[in-house]
């Protein structure tokens, strides 16, 4: 005599991310949605919802426990839950409970991930974030692009020095800091001027962003073609000197970053220019420290990297002195 083993059915826990927009679901999970017995849903004001009962899945307001979603698939039951974007611990934690203790008839557990962040879908949780601490933070409530400004200049030198060092840990942070300052400012344009006029967003200034990169790179997106660095640069100076209408090779260098970075900077415009440009005559140490940079710059040298590898172990040779002064 042989006895029929029961169906055990199947239990489905379909995830989305909170990051894609709703309703763009995967045809497997659609598939899974429109076919299942039971689908069910803890969070009233899942952002799926409405797309679900559009596309004609009725969807059950409940929260199972892992018992009763076993009794649920019973006679070969196929349950969806719709889970939230962080997963359901409660639950798997309590189905795997059920499986581990070798008592249980269990259903068939699959995990199905209904949508995929895409690259850069991370920045979105910035964007959120950075929104309502603006919007609750009494100190950032307060901040203006003027009050921010020396920050953003730490943040730069503090990334810099991440990768002069090589620290890859300090390096991913330190992206980080300058992310922020960039999500930020862009939060506080929103509101626009004094007057509120002049507003704009992370999104406009990432669409600037984009423009100036597919504009300036038609070796890449367009006819012209470029084989060597050089001649993507001369496409980049070309296409920024049409942008810019400037007068001088000089416009756009700013005068307020350091000494040597603006001499290297100077004489690069010039020296991509073609401009053969003798160098003022004076005496003094800044003169001796302009032509130094000049210098520098041909040979390919960045003078202030120079200079802080210098300065390091100018550094590690004072250390060095107090500890053996102290021995």
């Amino acid at each position: 005599m042989t006895t029929d083993t029961p169906a055990t059915g199947r239990v489905v826990l379909l995830t989305a991310s909170h990051r894609v927009a709703p309703g763009l679901l995967s045809w497997p999970a659609w598939q899974t949605l429109r076919t299942a017995d039971r689908v069910l849903c803890a969070d009233a004001s899942h952002p799926q919802l409405p797309y679900l009962r559009e596309a004609g899945v009725t969807v059950e307001h409940a929260s199972p426990a892992a018992r009763e979603l076993v009794d649920a698939c019973a006679q070969g039951a196929t349950v969806v839950v719709l889970t939230s974007g962080e997963g359901d611990r409660k639950l798997t934690d309590g189905l795997a409970r059920l499986a581990g203790s070798g008592r249980e008839s269990m259903p068939d557990l699959e995990l199905l991930p209904g949508s995929y962040d895409l690259p850069g879908a991370r920045l979105l949780d910035l964007v959120q974030i950075m929104d309502r601490i603006r919007r609750e933070c009494p100190w950032s409530a307060g901040q203006t692009h003027h009050g921010l400004a020396k920050y953003a200049i730490e943040e730069a030198y503090e990334l810099v020095e991440a990768i002069e060092e090589g620290d890859r840990d300090e390096l991913r942070e330190e992206l980080g800091d300058v992310l922020l300052q960039v999500v930020f400012h862009s939060r506080i344009a929103e509101e626009g001027d004094p007057d509120g006029e002049g507003a704009f967003s992370v999104d406009d200034v990432a669409g600037t962003i984009v423009e100036k990169l597919i504009h300036r790179h038609p070796h890449v997106f367009g006819d012209e073609s470029a084989k060597t660095p050089e001649e993507v640069k001369a496409h980049w100076l070309r296409m920024k000197a049409v942008e810019k209408q400037r007068d001088s090779v000089t416009d756009g260098v700013p005068l307020g970053q350091p000494g040597l970075a603006l001499a290297a900077k100077l004489a690069s415009r010039a020296r991509t220019a073609g401009l053969a440009v003798p160098l003022p005559s004076g005496s003094g140490v800044g003169y001796e420290l302009l032509a130094l940079a000049v210098a520098a710059e041909a040979a390919g040298v960045d003078p202030e990297a120079a200079l802080r590898a210098a300065g390091r172990a100018y550094r590690d040779a004072i250390r060095a002195a107090e500890t053996a002064g102290g021995a």
